[in-house]
Formats: structure tokens, C-alpha cells, sequence
């Protein structure tokens, strides 16, 4: 969520929000502020190390552009002309909570059918995607032992999952 400081500027906090929430020097469209009608959220459970809350959320959020395009922004170009990769063009909302309430958000995420990914404590001893997704089909919903979720969708039902969650320090 954006303060009354970044609605008026048009920046928020998150990857790449300068350029994609409309940040501009000037007047004109670049300098409008943007709302999305969409939000991509992360929840992690507070007990994890700080290293595990960096990789839990890098993993979470890897693969939303590849099923939603349309989340991804521009490439990025210095005033040198060097290119970079495009970044998601909304800010990403990091939250945490204990893990009674990412249970009962994965429970509501899955009632309102939002988009989802998960990162269960046994990832954390696997090492590839092929053991990472065995990990998670051997168990059921409603055991997975979650340290982590990412949501995308529309910004109402993605706040009402994250009901009980904190923004991360």
C-alpha cells in the first residue's frame, strides 16, 4: 500500500517502483501517480532467518511473470545505454505473520481461487526444482508446513487473505 507521499509522487517501496509507478521529473503522464487495480504480495512466517526470508521471497515471485506477463514492466536502460532485465511493474507487498496466519491465508487463498505459490519448510533441505516439487506434492494442503506464499490479484481480495498479517520490518 502506497502512503499520501507516494500517491501525490507517484513512487512506492519495491523493486522497480521509481520507474513503474510513474516517477518523472516533469509534468505529464510519467508524472501522474499510478494505482493498480492488481497486487502481488508476499506473506512470510516471522520465525524465519533473515537469509531464508530473502530466499523464500525470491522464489515465490520467480515464476508469476512467466504465467502473467502482463505483471512484468519495460527493460531498463542506464543514461550509458546499458540494458538490464525488466522488473514487475507494481511494487511487491512483503508481509509476515505467525504461522497460524499464513495457514489461515493459504486456507483463504484457496477459497477465493487466487493465484498462489507456496514455499513449505522442506524446501529449505532440497536443492533443485525437481526435488522441490516432489516435496510439496508428497504432502496434502491442508499439512503443508508453509514458511512462505505469494499472491497476485485483485488488490481487495488480496487484502482480505492477508487479514491478521504485518508489513515485514
Amino acid at each position: 500500500m502506497r502512503t499520501e507521499d507516494e500517491n501525490r509522487t507517484g513512487t512506492a517501496a519495491g523493486a522497480g517502483a521509481g520507474v513503474a509507478a510513474g516517477a518523472g521529473s516533469g509534468a505529464g503522464p510519467e508524472s501522474v501517480p499510478v494505482r493498480f487495480d492488481t497486487k502481488i504480495a508476499v506473506l512470510l512466517r516471522e520465525d524465519l532467518e533473515s537469509w531464508q526470508r530473502l530466499n523464500v521471497t525470491a522464489f515465490l515471485v520467480s515464476g508469476l511473470g512467466t504465467v502473467f506477463p502482463e505483471v512484468v514492466g519495460e527493460p531498463y536502460a542506464d543514461a550509458d545505454d546499458t540494458a538490464y532485465l525488466p522488473m514487475f511493474r507494481q511494487p511487491v507487498l512483503v508481509m509476515q505473520g505467525t504461522k497460524e496466519t499464513l495457514t489461515a491465508a493459504h486456507g483463504r487463498a484457496l477459497s477465493r481461487s487466487l493465484v498462489r505459490s507456496v514455499f513449505t519448510s522442506d524446501l529449505f533441505g532440497t536443492g533443485n526444482d525437481r526435488d522441490n516439487r516432489a516435496a510439496v506434492r508428497a504432502v496434502g494442503k491442508d499439512q503443508l508446513d508453509l514458511v512462505g506464499m505469494a499472491l497476485y490479484g485483485p488488490r481487495n481480495a488480496v487484502d482480505k487473505v492477508l487479514k491478521g498479517a504485518r508489513m515485514h520490518p
